[in-house]
């Protein structure tokens, strides 16, 4: 299912570009408002976890989850309740997002903005920035070492930040040797769709202080936070649960989730 999602949204990117040249994509991804230091926002803090807070529409595994008919809103309340930063699903076949939605999010909220997609080509790096995402997505089991390298120098040479997402020690190793600031650790298959709840603390040790770790999938209640925490997550990225409960409640809740 990985390897079809991300060949769906290089499809896509691909239909995208012959509409939107890479060059005239770079120009205004250069040309864009510079990018927030999602790093400094999504920094450990000993007195709480930080959020970051996501726009879902759908997911393969549960298929229609929220209209979300106002992105820019949702994201409004998410960043008033306290969120760190917004994830935006831009991915349009089974998740039902778009660039658009990031745009919108983008200038509704003073947060770091993350483009959450399955990103395999320099065009869709680009296309973030320009889009005025600050974070993108990085998924180190879609990408071989030789892919991965040059999508994050990009990013960084962008100014901005990768979410190097991993799904087991191995990939941990990947992420940490290609350089990763920010880790996050997904505890959902993106082949079977099936999730392992102690797969952060299993992993979470290979990664050494100075590298922001996130926590990822299985976040529904302040109970489930503060396992996560224990087990060492800076950060929890939350969705379902979100768009599917009282955001701001839960925002607040979740920061103050501990052990």
């Amino acid at each position: 299912m990985l390897a079809d999602l991300t060949a769906g949204s290089a499809e896509d990117a691909r239909a995208r570009e012959a509409e939107r040249p890479l060059i005239e994509v770079e120009r205004a991804a250069l040309s864009a408002v510079p990018p927030l230091d999602a790093l400094a926002a999504l920094a450990p803090d000993p007195a709480r976890v930080k959020v970051i807070a996501e726009v879902k529409r759908a997911s393969p595994s549960r298929g229609s989850i929220a209209a979300i008919p106002d992105p820019a809103a949702l994201a409004t309340t998410y960043a008033d309740a306290g969120a760190s930063a917004i994830s935006v699903l831009t991915e349009q076949r089974r998740f039902l997002g778009s660039l658009a939605d990031l745009e919108a999010v983008r200038a509704a909220v003073r947060v770091p903005v993350l483009r959450k997609d399955f990103v395999s080509s320099a065009y869709q790096v680009l296309e973030a920035r320009a889009a005025g995402a600050d974070l993108v997505l990085l998924i180190v089991a879609a990408l071989t070492d030789e892919e991965i390298r040059p999508l994050l120098a990009l990013v960084h040479d962008l100014r901005m930040t990768a979410l190097v997402e991993t799904h087991d020690e191995r990939e941990v190793d990947r992420a940490l040797d290609a350089g990763a600031r920010l880790l996050g650790v997904n505890a959902r298959d993106l082949d079977t769709f099936e999730l392992d709840r102690d797969l952060f603390g299993r992993v979470a040790g290979r990664v050494p202080d100075g590298v922001v770790k996130v926590a990822e999938s299985a976040v529904r209640t302040p109970e489930d936070v503060a396992d996560y925490r224990a087990a060492g997550a800076d950060v929890v990225l939350v969705g379902e649960a979100l768009v599917t409960g009282d955001p701001a409640v839960l925002i607040r809740a979740f920061e103050e989730a501990h052990r």
